[in-house]
């Protein structure tokens, strides 16, 4: 029974870790943030909204400057303050925020949202786990690997989530009027305010995909669809 002690330890460390992330995210993002009220943004997520018969897309405004949207486990989607104040300013347009929106509730459709959470807490059990395991045999570097590989895997997985998010937006915008343009240009707006970072790590190390890859994704979607 003792040699199983690590794996059971590491799965009670998941499944607590996952209880309060969950816990801790809903309330980070309670205390930190307010509804969205845009009217031309509203115009854009009503005809979305009738795309997949709902009565309204509700979309909130979280409180931190970092340009990002993001879905919550519990179905909520949001855009960051510092990504709402670049649309003020006419840096990004109304069509391309209604894109990130669209890729966001790819991610809650799709169960990517709660799933990461899950994942999250998963991959910190595996890797407390492997650590255990690990330092036996390799004292001193066994942690080390273990952080390693459950990184290569929580980013495999990562990628894949944002491909299929990709298209569900796609899918969804083309089906509203809006096309796929926006989601294009905001892809190159993005790598370029990004530009710094670009090479930092190679794409198979990266938790989203290469800007570029995403393009090429889309096109090919896009021109699939129009032979279709």
């Amino acid at each position: 029974m003792l040699k199983f002690a690590p794996i059971l330890l590491a799965i009670l460390y998941g499944f607590v870790s996952y209880r309060f992330s969950a816990w801790r995210t809903k309330q980070e993002l309670n205390a930190k943030s307010t509804e969205l009220a845009d009217g031309d943004l509203k115009k854009l997520t009503d005809r979305m909204a009738a795309s997949l018969d709902l009565p309204r897309i509700r979309v909130h405004i979280y409180e931190i400057e970092p340009v990002n949207g993001l879905a919550a486990p519990d179905g909520r989607i949001f855009i960051t303050r510092g990504f709402f104040a670049r649309y003020r300013a006419g840096e990004v347009t109304a069509e391309e925020m209604a894109s990130v929106i669209a890729h966001e509730l790819g991610h809650v459709a799709l169960g990517h949202s709660r799933r990461r959470m899950i994942d999250f807490s998963g991959q910190n059990a595996l890797r407390t786990a492997l650590a255990m395991v690990l330092s036996r045999f390799l004292p001193g570097i066994g942690a080390m690997v273990a952080n390693a590989l459950t990184s290569l895997l929580a980013a495999r997985l990562s990628r894949s989530d944002e491909y299929e998010a990709d298209e569900y937006a796609a899918a969804l915008l083309t089906k509203a009027g809006i096309g796929i343009g926006p989601q294009i240009s905001l892809f190159h707006k993005l790598d370029a305010l990004t530009e710094a970072r670009k090479g930092a790590a190679p794409a198979w190390l990266m938790s989203h995909p290469k800007t570029e890859d995403r393009i090429k994704a889309l096109e090919a979607l896009d021109a699939k669809w129009a032979r279709g």
